[in-house]
C-alpha cells in the first residue's frame, strides 16, 4: 500500500513559514500585495479565486481583485494590466484563466510585468526556467517539486513520465524535472502507446483532466504517482486522473484528490508573491 502524500499538511507548513517571512517584511514597512483579475463569470474560477483570497488572508498578504464583465475588450484588459504594472504597491498580478474566447490570453500574459508574474507564465520566466535560472515557476509544477522535497524523493536519474503537455503543468514540469537531473518522457493525445511509456516510469504524473485514466496496469510496482487531475463526476464526487483505489495498491507514494497537489498550487502562489515583494524591495 502506497504512502499517501499529504499536500494539505505540506501546504499548511509552507503557509506558516511564509507568514513568518511576511511578518518580518511588515516590520520593515513592506506588505506583499497580490492583485487578481477575472474576466467573465466562470463558476470554477470563482472557487479558485476564493481559495487565493483565503490563502492571502492566512499568510498576511494584501489582496485585491478586479471582476471584469464578459464583454471586456482586449484593449481594456491590457490597460488594466499596464496600470497594475506601474502601481508600486502591487507585487503580484494574476490573470485568472480561462478568459472569454474573444480575448487573447497569450498577449495578456506577455503584458504582465515579468517581475510581477507570480503565475510564471510570462515568456521571460518560462525561458529562465528552461535555462535553469532563478525565476517564478508556474505554481502547480512548483508545488509538485516541493512535495518531492518534503518527502525526500530524489529525482536524480529517475525515469519521469508526464501525461499531459499543457503550458500550465506539463511543459514547465518537464523543465523542473530536467533541472533535477531526471530523464523525462512526456505523453499527450498523439502519443502512440501511453501505457507502454507509463509502465516504465519511476515517477508518473497525470495531468490530462480525464477521470481515473491511469489504471493499475499502467503503473509499475513501487512507482511514485502524482495526480494533478480534478474532475467532477455526475454524482458530484471529485476524482483525479488516477484510479486511486487500484493504483495505491501498487505505488510506493501517491497523491490523493482532493488534498494532494491542489493545496500546494495555492501555497506556491503565496510563495511567489512573497518572493516578488522581496525582489522588488531589495
Amino acid at each position: 500500500m502506497a504512502v499517501i502524500i499529504d499536500g494539505k499538511e505540506v501546504a499548511k507548513k509552507t503557509r506558516e513559514e511564509l507568514k513568518k517571512e511576511v511578518d518580518v517584511l511588515k516590520q520593515n514597512g513592506i506588505t506583499p500585495k497580490l492583485t487578481v483579475i477575472m474576466v467573465g463569470d466562470n463558476p470554477a474560477s470563482k472557487v479558485y479565486i476564493k481559495q487565493k483570497s483565503k490563502a492571502c488572508n492566512d499568510v498576511g498578504v494584501e489582496y485585491e481583485e478586479y471582476f471584469l464583465d464578459t464583454k471586456t475588450t482586449q484593449k481594456e484588459l491590457l490597460e488594466l494590466i499596464e496600470k497594475l504594472n506601474k502601481d508600486k504597491s502591487v507585487n503580484g498580478i494574476l490573470l485568472q484563466s480561462p478568459l472569454p474566447p474573444h480575448l487573447d490570453i497569450s498577449e495578456a500574459f506577455r503584458t504582465i510585468d515579468y517581475r510581477k508574474d507570480v503565475d510564471g507564465f510570462h515568456p521571460m520566466n518560462v525561458g529562465k526556467l528552461v535555462l535553469g535560472q532563478d525565476t517564478f515557476i508556474s505554481c502547480t509544477p512548483y508545488g509538485i517539486m516541493r512535495l518531492f522535497e518534503n518527502y525526500k524523493i530524489d529525482l536524480c536519474g529517475k525515469n519521469v513520465v508526464i501525461i499531459g503537455r499543457s503550458n500550465i503543468v506539463g511543459k514547465p514540469l518537464v523543465q523542473c524535472c530536467l533541472n533535477n537531473n531526471a530523464t523525462v518522457t512526456i505523453c499527450h493525445s498523439k502519443t502512440k502507446d501511453v501505457k507502454e511509456a507509463s509502465k516504465n516510469a519511476d515517477v508518473l504524473v497525470a495531468a490530462i483532466g480525464k477521470p481515473k485514466f491511469v489504471k493499475a496496469d499502467m503503473v509499475k510496482d513501487g512507482a511514485i504517482v502524482i495526480d494533478v487531475g480534478i474532475n467532477r463526476l455526475d454524482t458530484g464526487k471529485i476524482v483525479g486522473d488516477v484510479d486511486f483505489e487500484a493504483v495505491s495498491q501498487k505505488a510506493s507514494y501517491i497523491t490523493p484528490v482532493p488534498g494532494g497537489v491542489g493545496p500546494m498550487t495555492v501555497a506556491m502562489l503565496m510563495n511567489n508573491v512573497v518572493k516578488a515583494a522581496k525582489e522588488q524591495n531589495k
